[in-house]
């Protein structure tokens, strides 16, 4: 890049948004092309491939086939220094698209309903910037282009399959319909929760409904526990601790006059700190035994943790939130967190880590995230191409 005499530009924030800019035709193109073809967690091949080429365009090496369809690619610095893993995911939802775009799913009950497509442009945009400024780097970038977010399986995969090996810090991002384009956003601390999920099945013996005094009902049973499960919450946890008990499913029964043998039930626990979950998990342990002897029936508790939450680190906050803010010319927004979650929780585990938030809301529209008819506005993937690009610079500065 030079200036019209033929000098260098040397103003790498300027240098970013040039490049950001001259990239987004492309990225735009390559995240329609993913939009059109998505694919569910761990079937990510077609995409992977994508992802593939175009690292090797780059000359970025890449290794393939981290936690069955994961990528990581690494770009090498001038100078040595720490290693800053930088990770997008790139699995879709089941969800029928109802968007009506040109570019909408081809496949009937798919769809990149939560923005997976745009954060895997995103970070091929960032590639190709970073590896244009890799003498300015002291140590390496590790594009991890991560399956399975959705069922919170792919950070653990890919992890097992030793993708994380040799990080230090680790960046991740997520569009942000709520917030406008142009805008990003920070949380200080825990900003996303911890997920559990539990699975219960009641066992009683079925009978008439017109004679219950002969049967064994787990239907009532079930209904004591939904109703005992919110007093977690009201009663158990400090108010001053966010948490969430949700129960998703309950199936039993076929007809009006038959009080079945077996109700099955799903659930959700969310909460943003370490006692809390653990309180979480003993109350509903606790009250799934009374069941027993309160009602006769038999209980079986699958209760599985399934990521932590995601706390982001003050040291690695500090530092990009004003290269972030010099590079788009406005500040990153302080959020509050979500108890939604996401398993680059397993990333941040780890090493110290930041999740930023990237606004993706189309003007004149109010989308949100897991809903057929999402459309982000694709103005969101130069932005996040430069706040990451830029975030990079400075932690390997």
């Amino acid at each position: 890049m030079s200036e019209p005499n033929g000098m260098r530009i040397n103003d790498p924030d300027r240098q970013i948004a040039e490049a950001a800019e001259a990239l987004t035709p492309g990225l735009v193109a390559i995240r329609r092309d993913i939009h059109a073809h998505p694919e569910l967690a761990m079937e990510e091949v077609r995409t992977a491939g994508i992802v593939s080429r175009e690292l090797e365009r780059l000359g970025i090496a890449h290794r393939t086939g981290l936690g069955r369809t994961g990528i990581v690619g690494m770009i090498e610095g001038g100078r040595p220094g720490p290693t800053l893993a930088i990770r997008a995911d790139m699995d879709a939802l089941p969800i029928h698209e109802e968007t009506g775009l040109p570019f909408a799913s081809t496949v009937d009950g798919k769809m990149h309903a939560c923005g997976h497509d745009i954060h895997t442009s995103t970070l091929l945009g960032v590639a190709s910037v970073l590896k244009d400024l890799a003498p300015m780097l002291a140590g390496r970038v590790a594009l991890v282009f991560q399956p399975a977010e959705e069922t919170l399986e792919g950070a653990a995969a890919m992890i097992a399959d030793g993708a994380a090996e040799g990080f230090d810090m680790a960046l991740g991002f997520h569009n942000h319909p709520d917030m406008p384009v142009g805008e990003t956003g920070f949380v200080r601390g825990a900003c996303l929760a911890a997920s559990d999920r539990f699975d219960l099945v009641l066992r009683g013996k079925s009978g008439h409904a017109a004679h219950p005094e002969s049967a064994v009902d787990p239907i009532v049973a079930a209904a004591h526990f939904v109703a005992q499960a919110q007093t977690v919450v009201s009663r158990e946890v400090d108010p001053l601790k966010p948490a969430v008990v949700t129960i998703g499913m309950l199936a039993g029964g076929a007809t009006y006059n038959i009080i079945p043998e077996r109700v099955a039930l799903k659930g959700t626990v969310r909460t943003l700190d370490a006692g809390t979950r653990g309180i979480a998990e003993g109350a509903l342990r606790r009250l799934v035994a009374g069941l027993e002897l309160g009602f006769r029936v038999q209980a079986s508790l699958d209760y599985r943790r399934m990521v932590p939450a995601l706390v982001n680190d003050d040291g690695v906050l500090d530092r990009v939130l004003p290269a972030v803010a010099a590079q788009l010319g406005r500040a990153p927004v302080e959020g509050v967190p979500s108890m939604g979650s996401e398993d680059f929780s397993e990333f941040a585990a780890l090493v110290p880590s930041m999740h930023l938030r990237v606004g993706s809301g189309a003007p004149g529209r109010a989308d949100r995230l897991h809903n057929a008819g999402y459309q982000p506005d694709e103005g969101c993937i130069p932005v996040g191409v430069q706040a990451l690009s830029r975030a990079a610079l400075e932690l390997l500065a």
